[in-house]
């Protein structure tokens, strides 16, 4: 079948938007963004987006699913997924070719293997009884409700934990529409760096990123009126730099914490990207790569 979908995915810091981008101008196509935290508007450097490599001599490349919530919205799966078809749909109506690209592992599996979520609504009784419980309880009473449980993250937060109870209880009693997706047929193609390449990568890109402001973005989000507690959930930079907002880092231990995290979220990428792959999706690997060796397989594989 006709390949209709490039996926270009791998670990934070392995270079993946500008390799997209300059495919993306000799292929013609736009580019879909499977970033969990690129939603947001105003979390830029915290986030990565780079929206600078997006030109590619002198051609701004069409991107899509960046910048189109704020901060406040509980931005879900469910969410990502239905954003995420309507835009091949439309663009696919063009006769253009999507490239998806991205490090968030959920996000794309729930795309290629077709997560079957619904839209739930908050249930204020169900959750002021499950503020009570403690929190092994809760997990023990999501994991009966969901045994193959897609997103393990949601039982390392209280609040996400009684959200995906909520959802789990909604989907067994209630059921829902099924949604038609469209049929993919997907090229993906997976970034995967020497390790001590990547752990160089990832602090240069750290320090960078400082250097550049994100200390001020973080700053300026709690200004806005984003609480700390929000902050944190947000994840790694916009934690940590909270931490020494509030005094209770230094800036060097702030750094030091911070970096060795992102390391070990970079491992747990490509733990999730291997799980897909034993789950039945082939990935294309390329080793420490430039962008001919990309693009060479990627005409290979649409010849």
């Amino acid at each position: 079948m006709d390949i209709n979908l490039i996926v270009l995915l791998g670990p934070t810091a392995s270079g993946k938007t500008k390799l997209a981008a300059r495919l993306a101008k000799d292929l013609g196509a736009e580019i879909i963004s499977a970033d969990s935290r690129q939603v947001y508007r105003g979390m830029d450097r915290g986030t990565g987006k780079d929206l600078d490599d997006y030109w590619v001599a002198g051609t701004l490349i069409p991107y899509h699913l960046i910048d189109i919530v704020d901060p406040a919205y509980e931005f879900s799966v469910f969410d990502y997924q239905q954003r995420f078809f309507q835009c091949f749909t439309e663009i696919r109506s063009r006769n253009i070719l999507p490239l998806l690209v991205g490090g968030s592992g959920l996000y794309i599996d729930a795309v290629l293997r077709g997560y079957r979520m619904h839209k739930v609504p908050e249930d204020r009784i169900l959750r002021a009884t499950l503020e009570k419980e403690d929190s092994s309880l809760l997990v023990k009473h999501l994991l009966e409700l969901s045994p193959a449980l897609h997103n393990t993250t949601d039982t390392l937060d209280r609040q996400r934990l009684i959200r995906a109870i909520e959802i789990a209880r909604h989907s067994r009693e209630q059921g829902g529409e099924d949604f038609a997706f469209p049929a993919l047929h997907p090229l993906v193609v997976g970034i995967r760096w020497d390790r001590t390449c990547l752990r160089q990568r990832i602090t240069e890109r750290l320090a960078q990123r400082l250097a550049e402001g994100m200390l001020e973005e973080v700053k300026g989000l709690h200004e806005q009126g984003i609480s700390w507690e929000k902050l944190d959930s947000f994840g790694l930079e916009y934690r940590y730099l909270g931490f020494y907002l509030q005094g209770k880092l230094g800036y060097q231990e702030m750094f030091q914490q911070l970096n060795t995290r992102i390391h070990q979220f970079a491992k747990r990428q490509e733990t999730w990207f291997r799980r897909m792959e034993r789950l039945g999706t082939e990935i294309h690997w390329l080793a420490n790569p430039d962008y001919e060796e990309l693009r060479a397989l990627v005409e290979r594989e649409l010849a």
